[in-house]
This record gives C-alpha cells, sequence and structure tokens, in this order.
C-alpha cells in the first residue's frame, strides 16, 4: 500500500520562512536551513520551498538560501517561485530541488509545462495552484494569491496535467492559516478530475484534520502545511502515529 506524504511547507521571503492568514500578513517564522534540517531529520516526507514574492515581484527565484535548504536535507525538495522559463527550471534543478513547482510561470506561458516535461520529465513538474471561490466557482490566482486570473481552475488543473505535469498542489486560499481544516470540497474536485498525485494544501489546524483528510478522501496522495508545523503545534512524529493508529499507511522514523 502506498504510504501517505507529510510535507512542510517554507514560504521563504527576503531569505526567511514567514506565514500568514488567506496569503496575507506575513509574519517572520524562523531560517529555512534550520527548519529544513529539522523537518528532514523528524519525519517529513517531503520539504516544499516557495519563494512567495519571486513572480509578484518579477525577479528570479533566491537560490544561495536554496542551495543551503539543499545541503541539510536528505528527503525530497519541491522548489517554486519565480519559475518563468526552462533556465529557470535548470537553474532550480541544479541548485539542488529534486522537483520544480510552477505557477504564475504556466498561467504566463501555457506551453512551459509541456516543454519542461519533454525536457526533465513529467515527475520533476509540479503544477500549483492557488485556487479561490469567486462567486461559487472555483478561480485560479495568480502571484501569490494576488490576482485573480479569472481562470475556473478544475479545467486549468486538467490542461496543465494532459500537458505533462506530473504532480498537483492544491493551495485553497480560502482556507489558508485558518486551521479550520483541509478543503475538502475543492480537493475532491481536483481529485475526480486528474489522474496523477494530489497535494492537500491550506486549512490544517490539528491531528483530526489530516485524519479526516486521508479517510474522507483515500486517494489524496499528501497533506502540506505550514504553521501548524513551524510552531510546533503539530509535531510531525505524533501526527504519524496518529495517522498509523487510524489505519492510514504512513512511513514511520
Amino acid at each position: 500500500m502506498i504510504t501517505k506524504r507529510i510535507i512542510p511547507c517554507l514560504d521563504v521571503k527576503n531569505g526567511r520562512v514567514v506565514k500568514g492568514v488567506n496569503f496575507e500578513g506575513l509574519a517572520d517564522v524562523s531560517s529555512p536551513v534550520e527548519l529544513g534540517r529539522y523537518y528532514s531529520d523528524h519525519g517529513a516526507d517531503e520539504l516544499v520551498f516557495y519563494d512567495i514574492t519571486a513572480s509578484a515581484e518579477e525577479r528570479a527565484l533566491f537560490t544561495d538560501v536554496l542551495r543551503q535548504v539543499a545541503a541539510t536535507v536528505f528527503i525530497p525538495l519541491t522548489v517554486g517561485g519565480g519559475v518563468n522559463t526552462l533556465a529557470d527550471f535548470e537553474r532550480v534543478l541544479s541548485s539542488g530541488a529534486d522537483k520544480v513547482s510552477v505557477n504564475s510561470g504556466a498561467i504566463r506561458d501555457p506551453s512551459l509545462i509541456e516543454r519542461a516535461a519533454k525536457r526533465y520529465g513529467s515527475q520533476c513538474v509540479v503544477l500549483s495552484a492557488d485556487v479561490k471561490r469567486v462567486d461559487g466557482v472555483f478561480r485560479i490566482f495568480a502571484k501569490g494569491g494576488r490576482e485573480n486570473t479569472g481562470m475556473e481552475a478544475i479545467e486549468w488543473i486538467k490542461r496543465c496535467v494532459a500537458n505533462g505535469a506530473g504532480e498537483v498542489v492544491v493551495n485553497s486560499i480560502d482556507t489558508d492559516g485558518v486551521k479550520g481544516g483541509f478543503d475538502l470540497p475543492m480537493l475532491a474536485a481536483v481529485l475526480n478530475a486528474v489522474q496523477v498525485p494530489v497535494i492537500a494544501s491550506g486549512g490544517a489546524g490539528s491531528v483530526q484534520h489530516f485524519v479526516e483528510l486521508f479517510r474522507q478522501l483515500p486517494t489524496i496522495d499528501a497533506g502540506l502545511a505550514a504553521s501548524v508545523f513551524h510552531f510546533g503545534e503539530i509535531p510531525i512524529p505524533t501526527l504519524k502515529q496518529a495517522l498509523q493508529q487510524n489505519g492510514i499507511p504512513v512511513r514511520m522514523v
């Protein structure tokens, strides 16, 4: 049986890990290098590193901090932020990333996913979809959740997977940082639309939220969270023990 993955997310701004609510009100948390090392040593299955202001500031992703993080972790590392070209893919992968996450870059140039998948393989290409309900419709947002593209989210995700995205991270802006639970209806809609691994992001506030995620959506591949891990509210070993006790397969350290 395939084990469910638990993935901490490092939202990095100016070389520091930050966290907000609904993608707003960012507060300083810690050094990404220190946090990355901690998670690698304490049971995380993978790590996600987002340079969260790269797209909005129209600049390239910071690779100096990324190289330091990559050198200290021994779990798969997915990196995103300001990835707009194949050259950006090359730079991120050569800095130590295992997978590259694209969001605004793919919105700007929909051919990017297909070209990257052909060059590096679908397993390296992760679609990060920032989704928010607008008048009852799931819409795709760009530039770190700042800009409504007007695109319907499920069709966009289906298109990107058809073009070669090998994995999808669904970031619910509605539930981000609120700690009221994962956005199960949104995630279910994505799971019904694609056959690649789907990662749930946004809303985790308790161990029970992860249990509910994997029980109610048994085909979801992973749960991603930030602040509950960063502030020690949910130690990953404790979470995995609870998941195992609930019959949910996880990798134990």
